[in-house]
């Protein structure tokens, strides 16, 4: 059987011992251990001075992770710079956020070519290539130019932006020719298969038939949407193991018997926050019966740091925040507590299985795992509601959440309440529809898609 080699930005820690944390980790390794084959990617070091060789470790089951290392200025270039300065805010809709230069973009084709020299020694007949997200868009057409002929597929993880904003985006032309370099090219929803499609058909590049076969500069292609997904099963086994852990009986006697509404995201402009953080002091505002009866958490760890977008939003949310809670708080109630940590995975399983609402309303996402890990976590007997904002591609599927547009935090505000009010019957029957899904279309289910796909 071929083997598969799998290509992502960052290496997630590997070994003999626990399981990893994400659920993209757990599929990667899933599948190149029942295969054999390689894992590539950044070590999430920086260095003064690249080694002469990447590092190569070899585990059982025929699993070779290579890890690859950056400089400095490479990751100021490839990394913050195109990758999270230019793609990621055009990804997902804020030209007004994304920054561009020559420097930048020289530095990320630069690292994507180093990426391909490093597979080039490492690449066996019949070998089948996984890349993932937009960090490595470049890479197959850098695999073409050493005459690598092997089957290369991409997943893109984040939304496609449509025609209109996609051309905002400079080099969009070159972005959109290496995609096509790749022989299926995966995203997340039929809306972005869509958008693709769309942007070859009118700057006149080429064209993807009903079928999903696509042909543009010369190339022929399949396209195609796999929704990610989760671990299911292990997910629920995790909320049920932590229903009565210590971290859930504190959260608990924290409480003092309040329903729970729950956020958890990174601290990005993307997740809708301060809109969220709004809808939940109309709730308070229009719905008085609710004060001192139910508390919001947001959990939100800071990322990317070193942006200036990111601070500003860390800012603006704990100004709202804060002018929330000193309008409504009482001396034994907060009606808002921010979290800027992290927490395990196995101890969100338990916080979301603790609440009553998973609030979940990004202004865009390209699937957003958090809502379908909060319908996993929840107790079939006596579930919680998930309300999700119909821009997270998690909408598409989990159609028996309460969908709501994001930009009307009163609206949001409103159906707050309303879940909170939702009869025990409708809640059981929203959530046996949401699980069946999750149960159906799990992330080994979503792979396999995936590896058929490339198979063929």
């Amino acid at each position: 059987m071929s083997r598969l080699v799998v290509v992502t930005n960052r290496i997630a820690p590997v070994g003999e011992g626990g399981p990893p944390q994400g659920g993209l980790a757990v599929a990667v390794l899933e599948a190149l251990k029942e295969h054999g084959g390689v894992w590539l990617g950044w070590s999430g070091k920086i260095v003064e001075t690249l080694p002469d060789k990447p590092r190569i470790r070899r585990y059982r089951n025929n699993l070779t992770v290579v890890e690859l290392d950056l400089t400095q200025a490479e990751y100021d270039t490839y990394y913050l710079g195109y990758a999270n300065g230019t793609l990621w805010p055009a990804f997902h809709y804020r030209l007004d956020l994304m920054e561009f230069s020559r420097p930048n973009l020289d530095g990320y084709s630069a690292v994507n070519r180093r990426f391909a020299r490093a597979l080039d020694g490492l690449l066996q007949p019949g070998d089948r290539v996984w890349v993932h997200d937009y960090h490595l868009i470049p890479l197959a057409s850098e695999l073409r130019a050493l005459d690598i002929s092997l089957r290369l597929g991409f997943f893109l993880h984040t939304p496609f932006p449509v025609t209109q904003v996609l051309l905002g985006v400079p080099w969009h032309r070159n972005l959109v020719e290496h995609l096509t370099a790749y022989d299926v090219i995966g995203f997340q929803t039929d809306r972005d298969v869509a958008a693709f499609a769309d942007y070859l058909a009118s700057e006149k590049h080429g064209q993807v038939g009903p079928d999903g076969e696509g042909e543009a500069f010369g190339r022929k292609f399949q396209v195609q949407a796999f929704p990610i997904s989760i671990e299911t099963s292990s997910m629920i086994k995790q909320a049920v193991d932590m229903e009565d852990s210590p971290q859930v009986r504190r959260l608990k006697a924290a409480l003092r018997g309040r329903r729970l509404l729950i956020g958890v995201d990174r601290l990005d402009y993307s997740k809708g926050l301060v809109r969220r953080i709004r809808a939940v002091e109309r709730l308070f505002a229009v719905h008085p019966q609710f004060r001192s009866a139910v508390t919001f958490m947001q959990i939100a760890p800071a990322t990317r740091g070193e942006l200036h977008q990111y601070a500003s939003i860390r800012s603006e949310l704990e100004q709202h925040a804060g002018r929330i809670n000193g309008a409504y708080a009482d001396y034994d109630w907060m009606p808002i507590r921010y979290i800027s940590r992290s927490y395990s995975r196995r101890t969100l399983a338990g916080f979301y299985r603790a609440s009553a609402i998973g609030l979940v309303t990004p202004l865009i996402d390209g699937m957003n795992l958090v809502a379908k890990e909060y319908v996993a976590c929840q107790d079939p007997t006596d579930p919680g509601v998930l309300v999700l904002s119909r821009f997270a591609g998690a909408a598409q599927e989990l159609d028996g959440a309460l969908i709501v547009n994001p930009y009307d935090f009163e609206a949001v505000g409103d159906a707050l309440a309303g879940a909170l009010e939702m009869p025990l019957d409708e809640r059981r029957d929203r959530h046996r529809v949401l699980l069946d899904r999750l149960k159906r279309w799990d992330v080994t289910v979503w792979r396999r898609a995936f590896e058929a796909a490339l198979a063929a």
